[in-house]
């Protein structure tokens, strides 16, 4: 790799952690390619260069986020065996997320899902598909175990864990609260349970 080429990627790295953190904080369509070019100190054309399009970026940004969450889930899955423990860790993303006063990425995305791009939609139900996946087999798991009971199936479940920290994250950041966020996850283990 020559030494451009290194440049080159850790630039468009960069674009990608600002305009990851301005999502997360205004959304998508809140945020311009002034917006991120002003902060990285390049013009706009050279942000082009990196990603062509607004949607590029977008969907550059989805894809990224939803690899390290994935890279998170499998951590999860390698330190923790106990559906319960498995679960409150799930919910340790979401409060490490809005105790920086953000949000989750595609639930921000999600918000304006009818505003986005194809590619950008696409991604996101898919982020939020690999996670109800996710959560699904964790229950599955449990109530073998005998360590959850779900009411209903397990993937209404995790359908309801994704929907109440995600719902919760709202609420929290709104007031400036993670504790919310904490006892919305208590609250459903206390369910599951």
């Amino acid at each position: 790799m020559r030494v451009e080429d290194g440049a080159v990627a850790d630039t468009a790295e960069k674009a990608l952690d600002i305009a990851e953190r301005l999502v997360q904080v205004r959304g998508f369509n809140g945020v311009s390619y002034a917006d991120v070019a002003a902060e990285l100190g390049i013009t706009k054309a050279a942000l082009h260069y990196h990603f062509a399009s607004k949607a590029e970026l977008g969907t550059a940004l989805i894809t990224r986020y939803t690899t390290r969450f994935e890279a998170a889930l499998a951590e999860i899955d390698q330190r923790i065996n106990d559906a319960p423990a498995k679960i409150s860790a799930y919910a340790g993303i979401y409060l490490n997320v809005v105790r920086q006063q953000r949000m989750c990425l595609c639930g921000m995305l999600a918000a304006e899902y009818q505003t986005l791009p194809t590619s950008m939609r696409d991604a996101v139900v898919r982020f939020f598909d690999i996670n109800e996946t996710w959560l699904e087999g964790v229950l599955k798991a449990g109530e073998q175990a005998g360590t959850v009971r779900p009411r209903g199936s397990t993937r209404d479940a995790a359908r309801v864990v994704i929907s109440t920290l995600e719902g919760a994250m709202l609420v929290a950041r709104l007031r400036d609260d993670p504790t919310r966020l904490e006892a919305a996850k208590d609250q459903l283990l206390a369910e599951l349970s």
